[in-house]
């Protein structure tokens, strides 16, 4: 199989903001993400630090319906978190 066969990928990365509280945070990265409770509070404080965070590499349209995920439950919750989908993992 050549590179040309692989399909897509993109990188979901959360972005810190003042106003999300890292709980519903947590509650994103478990439910939309699923990862572990442990997993969770590690990336939430990586967030916290550095500005982002990486959810995971997937196949962009899957990338798309996650971050869409997100916005929506952001959105319901009167929080300001942002997901973005970029390009696909570095080295």
């Amino acid at each position: 199989m050549s590179d040309r066969d692989e399909p897509a990928t993109a990188r979901v990365l959360l972005l810190n903001d003042d106003e999300t509280t890292m709980e519903f945070v947590v509650h994103v990265l478990e439910n939309v993400f699923g990862t572990t409770r442990e997993e969770a509070l590690k990336l939430v404080l990586d967030i916290h630090r550095t500005g982002s965070g990486e959810c995971g590499v997937y196949a962009l349209e899957q990338a798309t319906i996650l971050a869409a995920r997100v916005a929506e439950l952001a959105r319901r919750n009167l929080y300001p978190l942002r997901c973005i989908v970029g390009s696909g993992p570095t080295d």
